[in-house]
């Protein structure tokens, strides 16, 4: 995508928070790739999450942004806990009065693993008990009200090491606000758009989902091909801290909002049989106000002709996990490829948990990744076209 628009770099990368991206497993990479486009290059990719050095505007910045990660944290500290005590005074050395104020609504959760301190609700009473000492250390109160915004901290015990953090982002970065409703089957938001950054779609191709369901595929492409920060039109927990400054967020929102390049023509279609998930699609592109966008077609795989060259399509059809789904799911398998034959100069995408899905598609796959799609362990199947990643002639850009 070598034309279309990158938010400014951060601030100095020697910043002094560390700060989180937790992603799904598969997509950490992608996140990381994404962190660094936002200019934060000081980063450590783990399992299940990215860790970045930056300031407190890239929370703001990272919110906004990001497209496949789960949520951002600051990480308060980490630091070995075998005993109550250690991490009651562990919890307690942390400056949260930095952070909350004296109404603050703080909400301590836990998690452990393969470690000596094997009950969460001990573990969230202690550090729970330790945090409200310090605070009073701050402010002499019996009690706090727990009125005000919300600071979600999280005790994550692993092999014996305690990793406490601050969630920013409140719901998670896959609630974009504009899918109310749902489809039987729904994708995240995250895994739609994960699919598409991993495509290499250019916004100049065309670009076709044949099972676009309630149209989050599409919406998250359009997204990507109108460079819209795909966080503007929510509110995330931290824009009510008052540690960071209103005008961060100011900022981080007037950056996406000059970024945005809704004169770029896009060629984006989605098709589905179903009516009423096609009528939902619509109430979607409504509500981010990408209408005009997007085109809506309802039809069979087996009456979808396109004219374009070198398009990509890009589709999570069903699974076929119910009784009695399983035959008429292959035979929908069998007609994407043909509908990829028809497009054979196309670069194809399909999700599924299948385990049969090159077999009816009719080939195997260039490549596979494994992907999760919620709990379901699933294979991204990469079919790549003659010009997948390379100049394509006419379009005078590179895929």
């Amino acid at each position: 995508m070598s034309d279309t628009h990158e938010p400014a770099a951060g601030p100095a990368t020697e910043g002094r928070l560390t700060l989180i991206a937790t992603a799904p497993m598969g997509l950490e990479a992608v996140v990381a790739r994404e962190l660094r486009g936002l200019g934060y290059d000081q980063q450590t990719v783990e399992n299940g999450r990215v860790r970045f050095r930056a300031d407190e505007r890239a929370i703001c910045r990272a919110n906004l942004w990001l497209r496949t990660a789960d949520r951002v944290l600051v990480e308060m500290a980490v630091f070995p806990a075998t005993t109550f005590e250690e991490l009651f005074q562990g919890v307690r050395a942390i400056p949260w009065e930095e952070w909350i104020p004296a109404d603050g609504h703080f909400i301590v959760n836990g998690r452990s693993h393969q470690s000596q301190l094997s009950s969460v609700p001990a573990c969230q009473k202690v550090a729970e008990k330790a945090l409200v000492e310090r605070l009073r250390q701050r402010h002499p109160l019996q009690w706090f009200p727990k009125s005000g915004a919300r600071y979600s901290v999280e005790v994550s015990l692993l092999k014996d090491v305690a990793t406490i953090t601050l969630d920013t982002t409140g719901p998670g970065l896959h609630k974009r606000g504009y899918r109310k409703l749902v489809t039987e089957a729904p994708i995240k938001e995250t895994l739609a758009a994960a699919m598409v950054l991993l495509s290499r779609w250019h916004p100049d191709r065309p670009f076709l989902d044949p099972c676009c369901g309630s149209g989050t595929i599409p919406i998250e492409a359009a997204l990507i091909g109108h460079n819209l920060a795909p966080g503007l039109h929510r509110s995330f927990d931290a824009e009510a801290w008052g540690c960071i400054p209103a005008r961060l967020w100011e900022e981080a929102r007037e950056e996406g909002f000059d970024l945005a390049d809704y004169d770029r023509k896009l060629d984006i279609c989605g098709s589905d049989i179903d009516g009423a998930a096609l009528e939902l699609a619509q109430q979607h592109l409504r509500a981010v106000g990408l209408s005009r966008s997007v085109r809506l077609e309802q039809r069979p795989l087996q009456e979808i002709e396109r004219e374009a060259a070198y398009g990509y399509l890009i589709t999570n059809p069903p699974y076929g996990e119910r009784m009695g789904e399983r035959e008429a799911v292959e035979d929908l398998y069998r007609d994407i490829g043909r509908l990829a034959r028809r497009l054979q100069d196309w670069s194809v995408f399909v999700i599924t948990a299948h385990k049969g899905f090159e077999r009816f598609f009719g080939r195997r796959a260039d490549r596979k990744r494994k992907l999760y799609n919620g709990r379901i362990e699933c294979d991204l199947y990469q079919y790549q076209g003659p010009y997948h990643g390379r100049r394509a002639p006419g379009t005078g850009e590179d895929g």
